[in-house]
This record gives C-alpha cells, structure tokens and sequence, in this order.
C-alpha cells in the first residue's frame, strides 16, 4: 500500500474554484480553504456536499496549510491530487506490482526530454531505455473512465514527444492511471478534446504503449489494484 504523506482528515465539499482553490466544510465543525492539485476540470468530482479528505501541512512556507485530497464520488473515494500520481505509479513499479514495466534497473523522475519537456518516469537498464507519461484519470460516466476532462493541448505534446521517442528507437508508454476502483474501461474523451483523442490513437499506432490500472483509496492509503481495459476510437 502507498501510504499518504500526512494523516487525512474528513469533511464535505462546499465548492471548488479558481482551478487550484476548494473550500470544505470539516466534520469538526471548522470551514477552510485547501489547495486543489489539479489542473483539470473535475468533472463527476466536484460536487457540493461530497464527501473529501484532506491533509495537513504546518510549513511555514505553504500560504495553504491544507491539501484536497479524495473526493468520494459514487460511493468511491478518487484520488484528485495530481501531484501524487506520479509518486502511485513508481512505487508501484519499485514493488513489482505493473508486471509490464518490470526489467529495469533504475526509476528517474522529471527527467528533460523533447522539447522543453520533462518525461515523468525514465526507466533505465544498460541496453534500454522507457519513456512514461503518467495521466490521472478521474472522470467517469458510466462504466468508463475518460481523459481528459477538459482540452489538453500539453497532452497532445506529449504524446507527440512519446511518438519521437518510438522513432529513435526507445520503449513509450502513455500511462493511464484510473485514479478510482469503479470503471470497467478508460477511453479518450473524444467529445472533450477530439484533437487529443486523434493523437493518441495516432501515438498507439506509430508504437507508443497504452497502459491503464486503476486505483483502491481508503482514508490510510492506497493501491495499484487492477489493470484496466483501454478503449480507442476507431
């Protein structure tokens, strides 16, 4: 299990705005403002009144002492911090538990490849190299998990990027992680951001991997749990 960096505590959802910014109402009774890891539009996971967990950070050098967490949606706790994703998938791969990304000897992080960009996770072996992108995939509608939930020209980048590494003759992976336990499939959201969704099918056909596994959170940790059907468009 990937433990969280801090005890989280409980309480409702009273609003999420201003992208990085989400007030909450905690069940002792005291109202804050946490901070919102998360870029995307949080779609099937902001609604008022849901339930959240949030962890506390005293340092002196945050303006925000609180961070939102879990967001319960579906009677399923989702994982909203964008920020620990990364940190899920590596330790994952650390334990042997994503049995596609095993064989190598080293696991970097935010390492500068393409243009300007910075690859989440770089695994190296002394004849091998694997790019990793890791996407946190949170919405849901139906039985599927979809990405993204808002335009991402910064995903399409990347994708693009994956497709060079291909042709200089390396291993690319876009990793879908399905930040919740509840889906039956992730596919591109091609009504969201169909640009995206012809670049990933693109991408997968020139030789970059899809990976998608999803993720069992409780209230003290959380765990890689199953891998999860991926869905293209054809």
């Amino acid at each position: 299990m990937v433990q969280y960096t801090e005890r989280l505590t409980t309480g409702k959802l009273i609003k999420r705005y201003k992208r990085f910014l989400a007030d909450i109402h905690l069940d002792s009774g005291e109202e804050i403002t946490a901070h919102l890891p998360n870029t995307g539009s949080m779609l099937s996971t902001k609604t008022p009144g849901s339930p959240v967990a949030v962890s506390y950070h005293p340092s002196p050098k945050r303006k925000l002492k609180w961070t939102l967490e879990l967001v319960q949606s579906e009677g399923t706790w989702v994982g909203v911090n964008t920020s620990f994703s990364n940190h899920i998938v590596e330790t994952s791969i650390a334990a042997g538990q994503i049995p596609e990304l095993q064989g190598y000897d080293t696991i970097r992080r935010e390492v500068t490849y393409g243009t300007g960009s910075r690859i989440d996770l770089l695994l190296e072996s002394r004849n091998k190299r694997c790019y990793v992108e890791v996407k946190n995939v949170t919405y849901k509608k139906g039985a599927g998990a979809y990405f993204p939930d808002a335009v991402t020209t910064r995903g399409a980048k990347h994708l693009r990027e994956l497709s060079d590494m291909v042709k200089e003759g390396h291993r690319a992976v876009m990793f879908f992680l399905v930040n919740r336990n509840d889906c039956q499939f992730v596919s591109p959201a091609v009504q969201i951001d169909p640009i995206y969704s012809e670049t990933l099918l693109s991408a997968s056909e020139f030789g970059v991997e899809i990976i998608s596994w999803s993720v069992e959170h409780s209230l003290y940790g959380c765990k890689i749990s199953r891998k999860v059907p991926v869905r293209l468009p054809i």
